[in-house]
């Protein structure tokens, strides 16, 4: 019997180790169930879930080119992906607060018209204001201790 990845096969387990369990196959062929693939939950003792000599129902998860077989009991019974609930999860932009948002009480209207120089103004202003933030929150990261590097202040 040739077994391929994603067919269901029963085995009988044969040995149990630290790392998982063998399962003897129809055919005469030995496939592994490593102990993440035993349960849904964490598996600290294999012995917990499974006895040698047990009859088990596995799913094959791969077939190397050498022959070695990794079975899983765990992706029998696991929900399909689609029926899982999901998470609810934030829009990226919800997930922290801006740094900087860029408006500030004075911004003109919507619908006015400014002059060059006074959309220059203003983004100078702006300008400033955001280095001035900036220096002060590295300042703080940094310790700010009025030090400077060069020895001057």
């Amino acid at each position: 019997m040739q077994i391929e990845e994603g067919a269901i096969v029963s085995g009988k387990v044969t040995g149990l180790t630290d790392f998982g369990a063998f399962v003897e196959l129809e055919g005469g062929k030995t496939g592994m169930i490593h102990i993440s693939e035993v349960a849904a939950n964490y598996v600290k003792d294999i012995k917990e879930h499974l006895t040698v000599g047990q009859e088990v129902k596995t799913k094959v998860i791969s077939v190397s080119p050498d022959g070695k077989i990794s079975l899983s009991i765990r992706k029998l019974v696991e929900q399909p992906k689609e029926q899982r609930p999901q998470r609810p999860q934030k829009p990226r932009g919800e997930r922290r607060p801006p740094v900087w948002n860029g408006q500030k009480s004075n911004a003109p209207a919507e619908g006015e018209k400014q002059s060059f120089e006074d959309m220059m103004a203003r983004f100078k202003q702006i300008s400033d204001e955001k280095m001035t933030d900036l220096k002060r929150a590295s300042d703080s990261k940094r310790g700010g201790g009025g030090y400077s590097r060069r020895g001057t202040k």
